[in-house]
């Protein structure tokens, strides 16, 4: 019999991390449950719709998102960290506002290896409370999550901590990665460092920090640096910042990217500088070492899950900090362990949870 469920998430803004995201989800519950209709609420339902293979609807379209919600066995809410309000105040309340049509529709409700928080103010937190705790279940993906979960009163539903949904993704075969890289003419033979950088907010100093490590890693250890931006164009925008304060020469990798050919890209590079959190969870799935820069809790929260550190946040990381980190891990870069057997098997466990509510 087939069972439908709808996901709600950060979808269709081009943001290379969601999308990676969608597509480990719809891998996983497709191997666990073959039978499913999924419909994804999406900003860009069409794109959405065509790249994943799913029926997709407009995140605007509250009456087809009722429609859909009525005939659902489930409403997936998840990944990602969408239960928070420090980098947006307005879209806490947006999702808060489909687990609430989920609940009135009586549809059951499951909160899928989400980021919880932080979650700033009183109405906020009253509000996180009064429906967070009416659902069926809940998985996060980090220690952290759980803290916050806790401080905020949510104790009702069963609640398990897993691991990022992208953990469980495939690796790629390196061979589209390769063949990108020669149309950017990325020298063969040498070392690569991949950089990945966002602007946020109106921090500006980790771009002169960023320029001059990446100089030194050019002069240094001989190796290319090559900007990935995950979330485009945004991210080319603040990687061509931090090129033109370089003295030598970087190069910028200026397309749209499927999740394949990210996850491609990333396992051709040496070693992966980056602030994007989705770009740490790539290298940790392509097996390859990773320097983080934080600008949100959820960086340092997955650090800590794979026993790394950040080399500081967006405010304090200074080119030498960087420059040694990288320093530090270039020897064994050859060695890097890949991703352990028990984290994937924590994010596959998000569909197992997602399997047992919908044959509940």
């Amino acid at each position: 019999m087939e069972k439908r469920i709808v996901i709600s998430g950060y979808y269709g803004s081009k943001n290379a991390g969601d999308e990676a995201m969608l597509a480990a989800m719809l891998e996983v519950l497709e191997d666990k449950a073959p039978k499913l209709h999924i419909t994804v609420i999406s900003a860009a339902p069409e794109a959405t719709a065509n790249h994943h293979g799913v029926s997709s609807i407009s995140w605007l379209n509250l009456p087809a998102i009722a429609l859909a919600l009525l005939r659902a066995d489930l409403l997936i809410s998840g990944g990602g960290s969408l239960l928070q309000n420090v980098t947006s105040k307005r879209s806490l309340y947006y999702y808060l506002a489909i687990i609430l049509l989920g609940l009135l529709l009586r549809t059951p409700v499951m909160l899928y290896a989400q980021g919880i928080g932080p979650i700033l103010g009183g109405t906020a937190s009253f509000f996180m409370r009064l429906l967070v705790n009416r659902a069926d279940f809940i998985t996060v993906r980090d220690e952290g999550s759980l803290a916050e979960l806790a401080r905020l009163g949510i104790t009702r539903p069963p609640i398990e901590q897993t691991a990022d949904p992208v953990l469980a993704i495939h690796p790629a075969n390196l061979t589209a990665g390769q063949a990108i890289f020669s149309r950017y003419n990325v020298p063969e033979g040498m070392p690569v460092v991949g950089i990945s950088v966002r602007n946020w907010q109106r921090e500006e100093g980790f771009k002169e920090a960023m320029a001059r490590a990446a100089d030194r890693i050019a002069r240094e250890l001989k190796a290319t640096p090559v900007f990935l931006p995950m979330q485009y164009p945004e991210d080319l925008c603040a990687a061509e910042s931090i090129a033109e304060k370089m003295e030598e020469k970087a190069i910028l990798l200026a397309d749209e990217y499927t999740t394949a050919e990210f996850l491609s890209l990333v396992g051709n590079m040496d070693l992966m500088i980056a602030i994007r959190l989705h770009a740490l969870i790539f290298a940790s799935v392509m097996g390859v070492p990773m320097v983080g820069v934080s600008y949100d809790p959820k960086v340092e929260r997955f650090l800590e899950t794979i026993g790394e550190k950040s080399v500081g946040d967006l405010a304090s990381v200074t080119a030498e900090a960087l420059f040694e980190a990288v320093a530090e891990k270039w020897g064994g870069r050859k060695t890097q362990k890949p991703l352990s057997e028990a984290l994937r098997c924590a994010a596959e466990k998000n569909a197992d949870i997602a399997r047992r509510l919908l044959y509940a």
